[in-house]
């Protein structure tokens, strides 16, 4: 699945920096996570460096853009061709 920032977010900047894959932008009011670019960091790290950072936790899997492993790592892989 991809991420979503609830509305607990406290704009604290510290989830957008760790972003591998640039997913993570400033919305109108809290920050935002773009589905397409969320890879949950996989291909890149274990575990999904927002989440590890985040100090309210109000960072969540969205049930909306649900995802496997695997397809995570498809899009993984796509973002890769793209960027190279």
């Amino acid at each position: 699945m991809s991420l979503k920032i609830t509305d607990l977010c406290v704009n604290c900047d510290v989830c957008e920096p760790v972003c591998p894959n640039k997913a993570i932008a400033m919305g109108a009011e809290i920050y935002e996570i773009v589905p397409s670019l969320c890879t949950e960091c996989v291909g890149h790290y274990d575990t999904p460096q927002c989440v590890d950072v985040c100090p309210v936790e109000c960072i969540i899997t969205d049930p909306a853009h649900a995802e496997s492993r695997e397809q995570l790592l498809a899009k993984f892989e796509t973002l890769q061709e793209k960027t190279a």
